[in-house]
Protein backbone atom coordinates (compact mmCIF):
# COMPACT_ATOMS: atom_id res chain seq x y z
CA UNK A 1 0.00 0.00 0.00
CA UNK A 2 2.79 2.41 0.87
CA UNK A 3 4.46 1.77 -2.50
CA UNK A 4 1.18 2.50 -4.28
CA UNK A 5 0.75 5.76 -2.38
CA UNK A 6 4.34 6.72 -3.15
CA UNK A 7 3.80 6.09 -6.85
CA UNK A 8 0.58 8.09 -6.76
CA UNK A 9 2.37 11.05 -5.20
CA UNK A 10 4.78 11.27 -8.13
CA UNK A 11 2.06 11.66 -10.77
CA UNK A 12 2.43 15.18 -12.22
CA UNK A 13 -0.42 17.60 -11.79
CA UNK A 14 -2.21 18.60 -15.00
CA UNK A 15 -4.13 21.86 -15.06
CA UNK A 16 -7.86 21.49 -15.43
CA UNK A 17 -9.20 23.20 -18.55
CA UNK A 18 -12.32 25.24 -17.82
CA UNK A 19 -15.12 25.41 -20.39
CA UNK A 20 -16.75 28.84 -20.22
CA UNK A 21 -18.96 31.39 -21.95
CA UNK A 22 -19.04 35.15 -21.99
CA UNK A 23 -21.27 37.66 -23.80
CA UNK A 24 -19.25 39.82 -26.18
CA UNK A 25 -20.41 41.84 -29.18
CA UNK A 26 -23.90 40.40 -28.81
CA UNK A 27 -22.46 36.89 -29.16
CA UNK A 28 -22.26 34.04 -26.63
CA UNK A 29 -18.56 33.20 -26.95
CA UNK A 30 -17.53 29.72 -25.86
CA UNK A 31 -13.93 29.46 -24.70
CA UNK A 32 -11.43 27.23 -22.94
CA UNK A 33 -9.24 28.55 -20.16
CA UNK A 34 -6.57 27.12 -17.89
CA UNK A 35 -3.74 28.34 -15.72
CA UNK A 36 -3.28 30.89 -12.93
CA UNK A 37 -5.45 33.96 -13.34
CA UNK A 38 -2.52 36.25 -12.47
CA UNK A 39 -0.07 34.62 -14.90
CA UNK A 40 0.96 36.09 -18.28
CA UNK A 41 -1.76 35.48 -20.85
CA UNK A 42 -1.49 33.48 -24.07
CA UNK A 43 -4.47 33.99 -26.40
CA UNK A 44 -4.97 31.14 -28.86
CA UNK A 45 -6.92 31.91 -32.06
CA UNK A 46 -7.98 28.92 -34.15
CA UNK A 47 -8.41 28.52 -37.89
CA UNK A 48 -10.75 26.99 -40.44
CA UNK A 49 -12.60 24.67 -40.05
CA UNK A 50 -11.68 24.11 -36.42
CA UNK A 51 -12.30 25.72 -33.03
CA UNK A 52 -10.66 25.88 -29.61
CA UNK A 53 -10.83 22.08 -29.72
CA UNK A 54 -7.65 22.13 -31.81
CA UNK A 55 -5.80 23.37 -28.71
CA UNK A 56 -7.00 20.55 -26.44
CA UNK A 57 -3.49 19.05 -26.12
CA UNK A 58 -1.52 22.31 -26.16
CA UNK A 59 -3.37 24.10 -23.36
CA UNK A 60 -2.34 21.69 -20.57
CA UNK A 61 1.29 21.93 -21.72
CA UNK A 62 1.27 25.71 -21.20
CA UNK A 63 -1.08 26.19 -18.28
CA UNK A 64 1.37 25.48 -15.46
CA UNK A 65 3.08 28.81 -16.20
CA UNK A 66 0.57 30.84 -18.20
CA UNK A 67 -3.08 31.78 -18.28
CA UNK A 68 -4.15 30.21 -21.55
CA UNK A 69 -7.39 31.30 -23.26
CA UNK A 70 -8.84 29.91 -26.49
CA UNK A 71 -12.18 31.22 -27.82
CA UNK A 72 -14.35 29.79 -30.59
CA UNK A 73 -14.88 32.44 -33.26
CA UNK A 74 -18.43 33.08 -34.53
CA UNK A 75 -19.41 30.41 -37.05
CA UNK A 76 -17.10 27.85 -35.44
CA UNK A 77 -17.15 25.47 -32.51
CA UNK A 78 -19.70 26.14 -29.79
CA UNK A 79 -19.94 29.92 -29.92
CA UNK A 80 -23.55 30.87 -30.64
CA UNK A 81 -24.84 33.93 -32.46
CA UNK A 82 -28.48 34.91 -31.83
CA UNK A 83 -30.53 35.15 -35.01
CA UNK A 84 -31.56 38.68 -34.06
CA UNK A 85 -27.91 39.74 -34.02
CA UNK A 86 -27.91 39.65 -37.87
CA UNK A 87 -24.21 38.89 -37.75
CA UNK A 88 -22.15 39.63 -40.86
CA UNK A 89 -19.51 36.95 -41.32
CA UNK A 90 -16.43 38.82 -42.46
CA UNK A 91 -12.94 38.93 -41.01
CA UNK A 92 -13.60 42.47 -39.81
CA UNK A 93 -16.66 41.07 -38.03
CA UNK A 94 -14.71 38.19 -36.45
CA UNK A 95 -12.03 40.62 -35.28
CA UNK A 96 -14.64 42.96 -33.80
CA UNK A 97 -16.03 40.06 -31.76
CA UNK A 98 -12.54 38.94 -30.75
CA UNK A 99 -11.75 42.45 -29.53
CA UNK A 100 -15.01 42.56 -27.56
CA UNK A 101 -14.06 39.17 -26.10
CA UNK A 102 -10.65 40.28 -24.84
CA UNK A 103 -12.24 43.44 -23.43
CA UNK A 104 -14.94 41.39 -21.68
CA UNK A 105 -12.18 39.38 -19.99
CA UNK A 106 -10.15 42.56 -19.36
CA UNK A 107 -7.05 41.16 -21.09
CA UNK A 108 -4.71 44.12 -21.13
CA UNK A 109 -1.66 42.24 -22.38
CA UNK A 110 -1.24 38.89 -24.06
CA UNK A 111 0.92 36.78 -26.31
CA UNK A 112 -0.92 35.88 -29.51
CA UNK A 113 -0.88 32.37 -30.97
CA UNK A 114 -2.42 32.56 -34.44
CA UNK A 115 -3.18 29.78 -36.89
CA UNK A 116 -4.80 29.95 -40.34
CA UNK A 117 -7.90 32.22 -40.01
CA UNK A 118 -6.73 33.17 -36.53
CA UNK A 119 -3.87 35.11 -38.12
CA UNK A 120 -5.88 37.85 -39.89
CA UNK A 121 -8.19 38.03 -36.87
CA UNK A 122 -5.28 38.32 -34.44
CA UNK A 123 -3.38 40.78 -36.62
CA UNK A 124 -6.43 43.02 -36.74
CA UNK A 125 -6.43 42.89 -32.92
CA UNK A 126 -2.76 43.83 -32.97
CA UNK A 127 -3.39 46.80 -35.28
CA UNK A 128 -6.19 48.04 -33.01
CA UNK A 129 -4.26 47.59 -29.74
CA UNK A 130 -0.58 47.06 -30.56
CA UNK A 131 0.66 47.70 -27.02
CA UNK A 132 -1.28 44.70 -25.77
CA UNK A 133 0.79 42.20 -27.76
CA UNK A 134 3.69 40.86 -25.70
CA UNK A 135 4.80 38.15 -28.17
CA UNK A 136 3.59 36.38 -31.28
CA UNK A 137 3.43 32.74 -32.32
CA UNK A 138 2.41 32.17 -35.92
CA UNK A 139 1.73 28.50 -36.60
CA UNK A 140 0.95 28.40 -40.30
CA UNK A 141 -0.61 31.82 -39.88
CA UNK A 142 0.09 33.78 -43.01
CA UNK A 143 0.70 37.49 -43.61
CA UNK A 144 2.60 37.45 -46.92
CA UNK A 145 1.44 36.78 -50.49
CA UNK A 146 4.37 34.44 -51.11
CA UNK A 147 2.94 32.25 -48.35
CA UNK A 148 -0.20 31.44 -50.35
CA UNK A 149 0.14 28.01 -51.95
CA UNK A 150 -1.44 26.59 -55.10
CA UNK A 151 -4.28 25.12 -53.00
CA UNK A 152 -5.73 28.65 -53.02
CA UNK A 153 -6.27 28.60 -56.80
CA UNK A 154 -10.00 27.65 -56.72
CA UNK A 155 -10.58 30.29 -54.07
CA UNK A 156 -8.67 32.89 -56.10
CA UNK A 157 -11.05 32.16 -58.99
CA UNK A 158 -13.94 32.66 -56.58
CA UNK A 159 -12.48 36.03 -55.56
CA UNK A 160 -12.12 37.07 -59.20
CA UNK A 161 -15.61 35.89 -60.14
CA UNK A 162 -17.89 35.29 -57.13
CA UNK A 163 -20.46 33.43 -59.19
CA UNK A 164 -22.76 30.72 -57.90
CA UNK A 165 -20.85 28.23 -60.05
CA UNK A 166 -17.51 29.09 -58.45
CA UNK A 167 -19.14 29.11 -55.02
CA UNK A 168 -20.43 25.60 -55.64
CA UNK A 169 -16.99 24.40 -56.71
CA UNK A 170 -15.71 25.35 -53.25
CA UNK A 171 -18.77 23.87 -51.57
CA UNK A 172 -18.37 20.51 -53.32
CA UNK A 173 -14.58 20.22 -53.07
CA UNK A 174 -13.83 21.68 -49.65
CA UNK A 175 -16.89 21.57 -47.39
CA UNK A 176 -17.07 17.79 -47.22
CA UNK A 177 -15.76 15.20 -44.79
CA UNK A 178 -13.15 14.13 -47.32
CA UNK A 179 -12.08 17.75 -47.83
CA UNK A 180 -11.85 18.36 -44.09
CA UNK A 181 -9.94 15.11 -43.47
CA UNK A 182 -7.52 16.03 -46.27
CA UNK A 183 -6.69 19.34 -44.59
CA UNK A 184 -5.73 17.44 -41.44
CA UNK A 185 -3.82 14.58 -43.03
CA UNK A 186 -2.14 16.02 -46.14
CA UNK A 187 1.60 16.13 -45.61
CA UNK A 188 1.50 14.00 -42.46
CA UNK A 189 3.96 11.12 -42.52
CA UNK A 190 1.47 8.74 -40.91
CA UNK A 191 -2.12 9.99 -41.38
CA UNK A 192 -3.30 7.55 -38.70
CA UNK A 193 -1.47 9.74 -36.16
CA UNK A 194 -4.20 12.36 -36.60
CA UNK A 195 -7.01 11.80 -34.11
CA UNK A 196 -10.19 11.16 -36.13
CA UNK A 197 -12.34 13.13 -33.68
CA UNK A 198 -10.57 16.30 -34.89
CA UNK A 199 -11.84 16.38 -38.46
CA UNK A 200 -15.02 14.47 -37.59
CA UNK A 201 -16.08 17.13 -35.06
CA UNK A 202 -15.20 19.92 -37.47
CA UNK A 203 -17.32 18.36 -40.19
CA UNK A 204 -20.26 17.73 -37.87
CA UNK A 205 -20.28 21.42 -36.99
CA UNK A 206 -19.93 22.42 -40.66
CA UNK A 207 -23.08 20.41 -41.36
CA UNK A 208 -25.25 22.60 -39.13
CA UNK A 209 -27.97 24.44 -41.07
CA UNK A 210 -26.57 27.55 -42.71
CA UNK A 211 -22.98 26.97 -41.65
CA UNK A 212 -21.61 26.09 -45.07
CA UNK A 213 -22.85 29.40 -46.44
CA UNK A 214 -21.11 31.15 -43.55
CA UNK A 215 -17.87 29.43 -44.53
CA UNK A 216 -18.31 30.30 -48.20
CA UNK A 217 -18.82 33.94 -47.24
CA UNK A 218 -15.57 33.83 -45.27
CA UNK A 219 -13.69 32.18 -48.15
CA UNK A 220 -14.81 35.06 -50.34
CA UNK A 221 -13.86 37.66 -47.75
CA UNK A 222 -10.38 36.21 -47.26
CA UNK A 223 -9.38 38.46 -50.15
CA UNK A 224 -9.73 41.36 -47.69
CA UNK A 225 -6.93 39.85 -45.63
CA UNK A 226 -4.56 39.76 -48.58
CA UNK A 227 -5.23 43.48 -49.10
CA UNK A 228 -4.34 44.06 -45.45
CA UNK A 229 -1.07 42.12 -45.55
CA UNK A 230 0.95 45.37 -45.95
CA UNK A 231 -0.70 46.76 -42.80
CA UNK A 232 0.10 43.60 -40.86
CA UNK A 233 3.70 43.78 -42.08
CA UNK A 234 3.93 47.42 -40.97
CA UNK A 235 2.90 46.29 -37.47
CA UNK A 236 5.74 43.75 -37.46
CA UNK A 237 8.23 46.44 -38.54
CA UNK A 238 7.02 49.12 -36.17
CA UNK A 239 6.56 47.07 -33.00
CA UNK A 240 8.92 44.11 -33.58
CA UNK A 241 7.19 41.69 -31.18
CA UNK A 242 9.28 38.64 -30.23
CA UNK A 243 7.95 36.13 -32.74
CA UNK A 244 8.06 32.40 -33.39
CA UNK A 245 6.98 31.37 -36.89
CA UNK A 246 6.59 27.61 -36.53
CA UNK A 247 5.30 25.90 -39.63
CA UNK A 248 4.15 22.50 -40.81
CA UNK A 249 6.33 22.56 -43.91
CA UNK A 250 4.01 20.38 -46.02
CA UNK A 251 1.03 22.71 -45.65
CA UNK A 252 -0.50 23.12 -49.13
CA UNK A 253 -2.30 26.34 -48.18
CA UNK A 254 0.33 28.36 -46.32
CA UNK A 255 3.71 27.34 -47.67
CA UNK A 256 7.17 27.79 -46.10
CA UNK A 257 8.06 31.10 -47.82
CA UNK A 258 5.28 32.66 -45.73
CA UNK A 259 7.16 31.71 -42.58
CA UNK A 260 10.53 32.92 -43.88
CA UNK A 261 8.99 36.27 -44.88
CA UNK A 262 8.44 37.25 -41.25
CA UNK A 263 12.20 37.77 -40.97
CA UNK A 264 12.03 40.49 -43.59
CA UNK A 265 10.09 42.86 -41.34
CA UNK A 266 11.15 41.90 -37.84
CA UNK A 267 14.64 41.01 -36.56
CA UNK A 268 13.08 39.37 -33.49
CA UNK A 269 11.76 36.36 -35.41
CA UNK A 270 12.67 32.70 -35.05
CA UNK A 271 11.54 30.39 -37.85
CA UNK A 272 11.13 26.65 -37.32
CA UNK A 273 9.81 24.00 -39.71
CA UNK A 274 8.13 20.77 -38.71
CA UNK A 275 7.82 17.61 -40.80
CA UNK A 276 4.04 17.72 -40.96
CA UNK A 277 1.10 19.47 -42.58
CA UNK A 278 -1.37 22.29 -41.92
CA UNK A 279 -2.68 21.12 -38.53
CA UNK A 280 0.77 20.73 -37.00
CA UNK A 281 -0.55 20.46 -33.44
CA UNK A 282 -2.09 17.09 -34.27
CA UNK A 283 1.35 15.52 -34.69
CA UNK A 284 3.90 17.92 -33.14
CA UNK A 285 2.28 19.41 -30.04
CA UNK A 286 5.34 18.79 -27.85
CA UNK A 287 7.68 20.56 -30.26
CA UNK A 288 5.31 23.52 -30.57
CA UNK A 289 4.82 23.77 -26.80
CA UNK A 290 8.59 23.73 -26.28
CA UNK A 291 9.00 26.49 -28.86
CA UNK A 292 6.38 28.61 -27.09
CA UNK A 293 8.11 28.18 -23.74
CA UNK A 294 11.43 29.25 -25.29
CA UNK A 295 9.81 32.29 -26.87
CA UNK A 296 8.08 33.36 -23.67
CA UNK A 297 11.31 33.01 -21.67
CA UNK A 298 13.36 34.95 -24.23
CA UNK A 299 10.70 37.66 -24.40
CA UNK A 300 10.66 37.79 -20.59
CA UNK A 301 6.88 37.57 -20.63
Amino acid sequence: MSNALSAQATVPSISRVGLKRVEADGVSVFYREAGPVDAPVILLLHGYPSSSHMYRDLIPRLAAQYRVIAPDLPGFGFTTVPAGREYVYTFDGLAQTARAFVDALDLQRYALYVFDYGAPVGFRLALACPDRVSALVSQNGNAYEEGLGDAWDPIRRYWAEPSEANRNVIRDAVLTLEGTRWQYTHGVKNPDDVAPESYTLDQALLERPGNKDIQLDLFLDYASNVKMYPEFQAFFRDFKPPTLAIWGKHDPFFIPPGAEAYRRDNPNVTVEFLDTGHFALETHVDEIAAGIHRLMRSAQV
